[in-house]
């Protein structure tokens, strides 16, 4: 008895690279413009297992793909087309960790901390520490919420709301996530209004006290006492994070749907 010879064809080959590559790409591009994911202390091998490991299960999943050859002018702009939705999918729900870096901002500048910066390796800059606490605790958050799983299901579910195609995006969706990225400075404004309202009125109780009594040194203790009012403040603003945050998440994840959608033609 002869043994069975295992062959494959070019066709084949070529249509197991086709349903892998793709899909690959796309959840590459999210898994590096994603919070948690695409965080610039994760290894790059970590990244590209990620993405390998979600296309090797979401594959056979996905549907039939366009026939059309991987080197070739088609299967270039596929390419490109997977690298942007994937690329959009990530940002728009890096907008409410940006609303988070945004609104420490404004309280380390009421507080009188903008000098208080260090070099950032996650956003390869200078970072205020009070922006720095805020985005820390919000990844706890994220991640306590199941948001990076959530994340990671809304991926899958783009695959069927926007397949694989060589047709052109619309461009309602990008005009979406433009809009979508307007909201950062009104939820960071939000969630630093509380604060940033005490130290005011704090500011303008000593403005009148100086007033009344000039003989008082204001700066010897203005900036101190704002310091202390701030981090108190800020302990305060703590436990209700999660309660900001939550529907924020939540909002974002519902854009990442309606974002694939605007972009079907």
């Amino acid at each position: 008895m002869t043994p069975s010879v295992f062959s494959v064809t070019s066709g084949q080959l070529e249509a197991w690279l086709v349903a892998f590559l793709w899909p690959f790409v796309r959840m590459l591009a999210m898994v590096a413009a994603a919070p948690v994911f695409g965080e610039p202390w994760a290894p790059r091998q970590v990244k590209v297992g990620i993405a390998a490991v979600l296309a090797l299960v979401l594959s056979p999943t996905i549907g039939p793909l366009p026939s059309v050859p991987v080197v070739s002018a088609g299967g270039l702009w596929i390419l490109v087309q997977q690298v942007l939705i994937g690329a959009a999918l990530g940002f728009s729900m890096r907008l409410v960790f940006t609303a988070v870096l945004a609104a420490g901002e404004y309280i380390g500048l009421q507080m009188g901390l903008s000098f208080a910066s260090f070099f950032d390796p996650m956003s390869h800059g200078s970072t205020m520490v009070v922006s720095r606490l805020l985005n820390m605790l919000a990844m706890l958050i994220f991640m306590a919420l199941d948001g990076h799983l959530l994340m990671l299901e809304a991926l899958a579910a783009s695959f069927h709301t926007l397949p694989i195609a060589d047709a052109p995006l619309a461009a309602g969706g990008w005009m979406f996530l433009v809009l979508a990225a307007g909201d950062i400075f009104a939820s960071g404004l939000l969630l630093a209004l509380p604060l940033i309202t005490a130290l005011l009125t704090l500011n303008l109780a000593m403005g009148i006290l100086n007033r009344a009594s000039p003989q008082f040194s204001i700066f010897a203790v203005g900036f101190p006492l704002t310091l202390l009012a701030g981090l108190v403040m800020l302990q305060l603003l703590m436990p209700h994070l999660a309660a900001f945050l939550e529907p924020r998440f939540a909002q974002s994840l519902a854009n990442m749907l309606r974002f694939t959608q605007g972009l079907r033609p």
